[in-house]
């Protein structure tokens, strides 16, 4: 770092991104991305609006807003546009968390949770999960902080019920309980449904993962119209034109094109069973995933030897050092043939390792 980074950040641990190398082609199964091309229709409408990008995207994102609340049956007032999930939560640290009002999130789980905690000087409390991996509602019930939560959550992709969600909600009346759905649609139950009854509920979603658009960078929060305008008090005193033209109107093509969204994650789904049970048969553990990866672990193997070995044969999965998980990694779920290959792949490392 230079000598000019303020005392305020030099402590800053950043988050690490998963790998994106370039230097070969790898079967990527680390950053869970969808094995599918985006839309077609969200493909056209895309380039149409990139004829008009000597223009500003609009602020409001109207269109786009509006599709969204359509979809999800909310009003428009109650939905905020970002660049990627990862800046409605930024916004969320930001509006809903200070030195009186800590965060509060497990310990095991998305990591840019304490990366925005420390970076907006926010004081945050971990809770462990439990043996299991699984969340325990009563250590998040009426603790009076701004509770976050990744639901399903990563990496497990263990999924709490809209049941206890709600109990947790309800229990935290004067605090932002913020659920983040970036998986949600991999067979998870949305809380959305919740937004009316709670007006200290919070919902974020992402276009990343069910909808082909990770290069995109969007997604959107649901919550009350009051919660909604605190966010874009944030976001208007940032960067009012934070989702650019282009992307926008994809996001509009997608909306229009849900079936396409459903079958591709019904396809994720199939082939997340399929690798759960090639895996379970060769010996390997893993949480139930509602997700579009798997965490997974084998008792006679290590877990970081085998994310090397299986990068040296071109297969990137996600490895974390962490005490508590350094024995699994995250693997996700890509098309049938990438998936083939993987099971190919562990079956020579488990040939030369363990015969």
């Amino acid at each position: 770092m230079s000598r000019y980074l303020s005392p305020r950040q030099s402590a800053l641990v950043p988050y690490t991104p998963g790998e994106q190398p370039r230097e070969r082609t790898y079967i990527k199964l680390n950053t869970n991305e969808s094995p599918f091309p985006p839309s077609d229709k969200a493909i056209k409408v895309a380039a149409e609006t990139a004829k008009k990008l000597n223009l500003y995207s609009d602020p409001t994102c109207k269109a786009l807003t509006e599709a969204i609340a359509d979809l999800y049956g909310v009003a428009p007032t109650q939905v905020i546009c970002t660049n990627g999930s990862d800046e409605v939560l930024d916004f969320a640290f930001q509006a809903f968390c200070d030195d009186n009002t800590p965060a509060a999130f497990p310990d095991i789980t998305y990591g840019f949770y304490p990366v925005f905690a420390a970076r907006n000087h926010v004081p945050c409390e971990t809770i462990p999960l439990k043996d299991d991996f699984t969340i325990d509602v009563m250590d998040y019930c009426g603790i009076g902080k701004t509770i976050f939560i990744a639901n399903p959550n990563a990496p497990t992709g263990i999924a709490l019920t809209v049941s206890e969600i709600e109990r947790i909600v309800a229990s935290n009346p004067d605090n932002v309980v913020v659920i983040d759905e970036a998986y949600v649609d991999f067979g998870a139950e949305s809380c959305v449904s919740l937004i009316g009854k709670y007006d200290n509920l919070l919902v974020t979603q992402t276009f990343s993962k069910s909808r082909s658009m990770a290069g995109a960078r969007l997604g959107f929060g649901i919550g009350n119209a009051q919660l909604i305008a605190d966010l874009h008090t944030i976001r208007y005193s940032t960067n009012p034109y934070n989702v650019n033209s282009m992307t926008m109107a994809a996001g509009v093509g997608v909306l229009s094109d849900e079936n396409y969204t459903r079958r591709n994650c019904q396809t994720v789904m199939d082939n997340r069973a399929y690798t759960a049970h090639e895996l379970q048969k060769r010996g390997f553990e893993m949480t139930e995933s509602y997700a579009n990866f798997l965490f997974a672990k084998h008792p006679a193997l290590d877990g970081g030897m085998l994310y090397e070995k299986l990068k040296e044969m071109g297969i990137l999965v996600r490895h974390f050092n962490s005490p508590r998980i350094c024995d699994y990694n995250r693997i996700t779920v890509g098309a049938r043939a990438e998936m083939d290959a993987l099971i190919a792949a562990i079956d020579q490392i488990i040939k030369e390792e363990l015969s």
